[in-house]
């Protein structure tokens, strides 16, 4: 559904783990916060993968996308992503056929290039002791778009993704899925959320290099972003600590389940992680509706984006609810 800002407004969901908490009870409340987003009127509900990652619940999307499907009816649900050299692409092809068949016309297939964790946990999901390298994925992304029926058949058929191909979308970092989702004209998804610098870049390049195809006549770029917004400023700041405290500790390789804000607040940061923090933090739209409106509205302008996905990581599931139902006021989301 279309927002104000001329733009339909989604969500990218990573069922955090607070701290305090249970991977149970986030996933819990994933699910009671797709129900609300729907009824709020926003248009996507995309989970992530990651691995070994103990302040993360959403290690299997295809799971978590059929039962978010199945509890929900109008909002689109996807994979934001499913990481590819992760793997076998038959896999990939057989799990979201079996949920396009069974919720025709709502399933999202975001692929990413990256393993998306460590390598140790990388290597145990692929059962391989070769190296790990991105390079097979134009090669294997090819081959997934084949088990739907795309090009030349291949000798095993992904029941049942032939003629229940989900809407594609590439997602990305930095320019070389900018580049491959234009030159095969499909939909181009920018996770400015953790890689803000490499946002206009990558979407030049996408445009730059699109070309027409079966599924676009232009390209069509979404960008994810970081939004935390609040009654105040001040209160807006405060929930969002805990996610600079998160980042610091995985950019330590400590990851862990999301501090509270109390503990973010109370932790001894050295000048050089107050650096790290403060510069995270400053690519993210965070505060009151108002300062909230100017950040969408000047990334909305500066990125030309068709969609806009918002990530929000707070430790209290209430002030995550909150901060949707803000911004789906904010820019005019029509209910359900």
């Amino acid at each position: 559904m279309t927002s104000s800002t001329g733009v339909p407004l989604s969500v990218l969901d990573l069922a955090p783990v607070s701290s305090g908490s249970t991977a149970r009870q986030a996933l819990r409340d994933s699910t009671e916060l797709a129900r609300r987003v729907e009824r709020l009127g926003y248009s996507r509900y995309w989970v992530a993968e990651h691995h070994n990652m103990p302040g993360i619940a959403s290690s299997s999307p295809a799971v978590l996308i059929a039962h978010l499907a199945a509890v929900t009816s109008t909002l689109r649900v996807g994979s934001g992503g499913v990481m590819l050299p992760n793997h076998p692409p038959l896999v990939v092809a057989e799990q979201f056929g079996m949920l396009e068949a069974l919720h025709p016309g709502r399933i999202d297939l975001g692929i990413g290039r990256a393993p998306g964790t460590d390598e140790r946990t990388a290597r145990a999901l692929r059962r391989s002791t070769g190296p790990l390298s991105a390079e097979n994925f134009p090669h294997e992304f090819g081959e997934l778009l084949r088990h739907f029926g795309e090009g030349d058949e291949t000798p095993v058929t992904a029941v049942p993704a032939p003629g229940n191909r989900p809407e594609v979308w590439l997602l990305g970092s930095s320019g070389y899925s900018a580049q491959l989702a234009g030159l095969l004209g499909l939909p181009f998804a920018f996770a400015h959320h953790f890689s803000a610098d490499n946002t206009l870049p990558a979407l030049r390049l996408y445009r730059d290099n699109f070309r027409p195809s079966a599924v676009l006549s232009e390209p069509h770029a979404m960008v994810a972003a970081s939004v935390i917004c609040a009654e105040t400023d001040e209160h807006a700041r405060w929930i969002a600590g805990p996610g600079g405290l998160s980042f610091l500790r995985l950019r330590q390789n400590r990851p862990g389940p999301l501090p509270s804000p109390e503990e973010a607040a109370e932790y001894p940061y050295s000048d050089l992680e107050r650096l790290v923090v403060d510069d995270r933090l400053a690519s993210q739209i965070i505060g009151g509706p108002d300062t909230v409106r100017a950040g969408v509205e000047r990334l909305l302008a500066e990125t030309s984006a068709n969609e806009l996905m918002i990530t929000t990581m707070v430790h209290d599931p209430a002030d995550r609810l909150r901060s949707y139902e803000l911004v789906a006021e904010l820019f005019g989301l029509q209910s359900r």
